[in-house]
């Protein structure tokens, strides 16, 4: 299926979770994800199936001032 990870399309497998989008594009901790804008916990990355069409942002924290 295909998703939208970070502005990007990607490919997955059909039933792929928010872990596996996390690990096609190799993220390193840490880092929050949201699908479809709406936060998902990383206790639920496993089991938060993705749907054909979803948007994935995985993001890091900036730090600085």
């Amino acid at each position: 299926m295909k998703v939208i990870i970070n502005q990007h399309e990607h490919e997955l497998a059909a039933g792929a979770t928010v872990a596996d989008a996390v690990a096609a594009i190799g993220a390193k901790p840490p880092f929050a994800a949201a699908v479809n804008t709406q936060f998902v916990p990383k206790t639920q990355y496993a089991q938060h199936a993705l749907n054909e069409g979803d948007r994935i942002e995985i993001i890091s924290p900036v730090t600085g001032g």
